[in-house]
């Protein structure tokens, strides 16, 4: 955010934590993120992979392979993704991580729409014929998969934790009523840099800002009442006055969710976001060298 740019990274950090951890890669190890399936990959050495987040077949060589485990691959051997019957972002991590130079901010994570980091450090995404360094010879960890009853459903019903915070001193009693005890729809107009939400407009008093720093999770009402929340790629200003902020583990859940989806808020506290942050991180991260993405 210092210079210029937004957090960009992993939509959903839980199943991209999941996917290196059972690699025993560092937490922050570079890794795949892949928005509807539909790619394929050869291998050409000896490694290990997983495959976490949204339930897409996934097969090698022809063969259906388990998601949220680890699968074992041999030179020649192809990986194949389908689309999604739930979720929308899958995350494909190799043994010791793709082994990409880190661009600015020491990050790997590709961002598209300001031409920085990615394999090419220009911010293109992947494209056919391109070749993902992985280091060789690495010892296998042994198999793993996370218990299905840690594997999250993203089929559930959804409900955003928001911290009231702000301007939410210009939003009207009946506004925050209706906010958060009504339901909203994410639109086809989600993107990485925010989720576009139809629903009960929202009553705003004054209706522009000067221009400030957002942050990952304001919930941005511009002219027409419709709540727009900032996501990875976001803008790094914006003068819409600002409800909230949707919490770190919510986004998450958030990122799975495809065009069409209901959801709802409820509002939550500081401390009880700190809580649960310190819990993601000690379970992932903990006592392990500090990475980016």
């Amino acid at each position: 955010m210092h210079m210029g740019l937004a957090t960009g990274g992993a939509m959903d950090r839980h199943a991209w934590a999941w996917a290196n951890r059972l690699l025993g890669n560092p937490y922050g190890t570079t890794a795949l993120e892949i928005t509807f399936g539909g790619v394929e990959f050869t291998s050409t050495l000896e490694t290990q992979i997983a495959v976490t987040g949204a339930a897409v077949p996934c097969l090698v060589n022809g063969t259906a392979r388990s998601l949220w485990t680890t699968i074992q691959l041999h030179p020649g051997d192809t990986v194949t993704l389908g689309t999604p019957k739930s979720g929308l972002r899958s995350y494909l991590a190799v043994l010791g991580g793709f082994q990409v130079t880190p661009g600015l901010g020491g990050s790997c994570a590709t961002f598209p729409r300001e031409g920085t980091g990615g394999l090419h450090h220009d911010g293109r995404p992947l494209a056919e014929g391109d070749h993902l360094p992985c280091t060789p010879g690495l010892k296998p960890v042994p198999n793993r998969k996370v218990p299905e009853h840690w594997q999250p459903d993203y089929r559930s019903e959804l409900e955003l934790a928001v911290i009231p915070c702000a301007q939410i001193e210009r939003f009207p009693a009946s506004a925050l009523e209706a906010f958060f005890s009504q339901p909203y729809t994410l639109t086809p107009q989600t993107d990485r840099m925010g989720a576009r939400l139809e629903g009960p407009a929202l009553e705003v008093i004054g209706k522009t800002l000067i221009s400030e720093g957002t942050s990952l999770g304001s919930i941005q009402v511009p002219a027409n009442g419709q709540p727009i929340l900032l996501l990875n790629d976001r803008q790094t200003i914006g003068g819409y006055p600002k409800l909230g902020a949707v919490t770190p583990r919510s986004l998450d859940d958030l990122a799975q969710r495809q065009p069409g989806t209901r959801l709802r808020f409820r509002p939550t506290t500081l401390h009880e976001t700190q809580f649960q942050e310190r819990r993601f991180l000690t379970f992932f991260a903990a006592g392990q060298p500090a990475r980016r993405s």
